[in-house]
């Protein structure tokens, strides 16, 4: 459970110093999957069922589409 947190800590990290933001959300997407792996080991199988959909479909959903109408890379 230690190496999933320290994963999601380095996914939340890579995602906040991403320029590109496709990767960025890639990034996300991979601290919000440690996180329900982190839930599910502590025997939350509530907070699992509704954190999936969430921040696993909605969520990456909804900044992809924002970011095809904007921009992909942030600007210096």
């Amino acid at each position: 459970m230690s190496l999933l947190a320290l994963l999601s800590v380095i996914a939340t990290y890579l995602a906040i110093t991403e320029r590109d933001l496709l990767k960025a959300v890639i990034f996300s997407a991979l601290q919000s999957i440690s996180y329900v792996f982190i839930f599910y080991l502590l025997m939350a199988p509530d907070i699992v069922l509704v954190y999936i959909p969430i921040a696993l479909g909605i969520y990456p959903a909804l900044l992809l589409f924002l970011i095809k109408k904007t921009g992909r890379y942030e600007r210096k």
